[in-house]
Parts: C-alpha cells; sequence; structure tokens
C-alpha cells in the first residue's frame, strides 16, 4: 500500500482547508457491515472499474446558517458547499492522475432535480455510504451520517482511485444518542424512530417535501441534522440555533425573505 502517497493526499487537502477526510479499500463494498445492502451496480468499482480506493472529503455546514432553513440562506449555503466539494474532488483526481494513479470524481448530487428524485429516488452513488467505510462517522436515526465533529450537519464529496491506499479504520463507537429530536422535528413525518438501516427514510414523503420548498426557493429543508445535539460544533456555536430570544430573532428576520 502506498503511505507516502496517500500522506500527499493529506497534505492537499490541509492546503484546501478541508477538515475531514477519510479512505476505504473497494473491498469493504464486497463485504458489507450491515443488511440490507446496497447492489453491486453501486459500488465504487462498479462505477469505475480501475478504483482500489475511495477518498472521502466532509465539508461542514456552519450551525447559524443552517438553523434558519427552511431559507434562502441556508439554500445558498447548501449550493456553495455542494460546489466546493465538487471542485476539491475534481481537484484531487487531477492530483492524482498527475502522479499516474487513474482517478475521478463522483459530484455530490447524482440527481438532476427534486422532481426527478420523486420518480427515481436513488443516486448512482452514496457519498454517506463511503464516508462511513472509510471511518468518518456512524449512521443515526436521521438516516445521516454523524460525525463527532459537526454532528450530521457535514457533506461528502469521494474520489475513485487506482491507488492502493491504506485505509483508514471504521468506527466502533455509535455516536447516535436516540434522543429522537429528529424524528419529532421531521415536518414530512418521514423517520420512524428505528435505527438505520432497519428504519428507512420515508423517501417519497420526504421529495415531496422538498419538492414544495424548492417551489418557494428555500430548500433543502435540514431539519432533522438542526436538532442533532451531537457535534463539537455545538459548543463552538452554543448557543446558535437555540431559542434564546436573540437567535430566534434573527433565525425569523431570515425566514421572511428571499423566498416565497
Amino acid at each position: 500500500m502506498n503511505h507516502d502517497l496517500k500522506a500527499a493526499v493529506l497534505r492537499r487537502c490541509r492546503r484546501m482547508e478541508i477538515p475531514l477526510v477519510g479512505v476505504a479499500g473497494t473491498g469493504r463494498w464486497e463485504n458489507p457491515p450491515f443488511e440490507p445492502w446496497m447492489p453491486e451496480e453501486f459500488y465504487p468499482q462498479s462505477i469505475f472499474p480501475l478504483a482500489r480506493s475511495v477518498i472521502v472529503i466532509g465539508l461542514p455546514v456552519h450551525l447559524p446558517v443552517l438553523a434558519t432553513a427552511p431559507s434562502i440562506y441556508y439554500h445558498e449555503l447548501y449550493k456553495t458547499v455542494n460546489t466546493l466539494l465538487d471542485q476539491y474532488t475534481y481537484r484531487l483526481a487531477s492530483f492524482l492522475n498527475d502522479r499516474g494513479y487513474p482517478s475521478v470524481f463522483v459530484p455530490r448530487d447524482g440527481y438532476g432535480s427534486i422532481e426527478v428524485l420523486r420518480k427515481n429516488p436513488v443516486a448512482f452513488f452514496s457519498h454517506r455510504h463511503a464516508a462511513f467505510l472509510a471511518g468518518l462517522g456512524t449512521f443515526g436515526v436521521n438516516n445521516a451520517l454523524i460525525t463527532p465533529e459537526y454532528g450530521p450537519r457535514v457533506r461528502f464529496g469521494s474520489v475513485l482511485t487506482a491507488a492502493d491506499l491504506p485505509p483508514d479504520p471504521l468506527r466502533e463507537d455509535d455516536l447516535c444518542t436516540r434522543c429522537m429530536k429528529c424524528v419529532e422535528a421531521c415536518p414530512a413525518g418521514a423517520l420512524d424512530g428505528r435505527d438505520y438501516p432497519e428504519g428507512l427514510t420515508d423517501k417519497a414523503a420526504c421529495a415531496a417535501n422538498s419538492a414544495d420548498l424548492a417551489r418557494r426557493h428555500i430548500s433543502p429543508c435540514g431539519i432533522c441534522i438542526t436538532v442533532c445535539p451531537v457535534g463539537e460544533d455545538r459548543q463552538h456555536y452554543a448557543p446558535a440555533g437555540g431559542e434564546e430570544p436573540r437567535y430566534r430573532r434573527a433565525r425569523e428576520h431570515v425566514q421572511r425573505y428571499g423566498g416565497l
């Protein structure tokens, strides 16, 4: 395994100010950590046959902005983070290609729109499962990947590479507290309170709510990840996102403008 190359990738990520980076070998998809698991056509080596490793990066979603969701503020932050993920993973893939290792980036969202997702509610690659297999977090009742640093308030992008990189260990601790705040707060009633993967998001209900927000230009929803109590970012921003009057006033102000 190429330890020196992994060290170079990590240095590159630090220069790009990427706070979360993990690596998974493609063999981990072939040995499912839980059931049910995804079909083989969703494996990285099915999408890019030369793939031997998957590099996953994560960027945080800033809690005070997320706490205004649904709003134009979070809508723009969501787009910004997605754009950065696509740019960074493209640059990492190019970095590896320049060193002789065939590599490709995977776009953050593998679907065209919410309306497309309502008809075919599956993207062609799951970044959150890649992040799980790269040791960046564990799944919560909200079906999102929870990290120690940012709870579920982080978005992921992936690079599929022919480089044989040392994998990071999977997390053994379960980060979800089962507080059920996400279940209670979901405006679509899309969460049933069971642990993932037994309890799966009602994709139709979630997508219908997202489609309504999209028509009002204030998608995505974001409430289930806003209320999650896990993450060091809660201490960093405390008490942002809470019910202290000045934060509530700020949230209500933002929500009045920019959308329908």
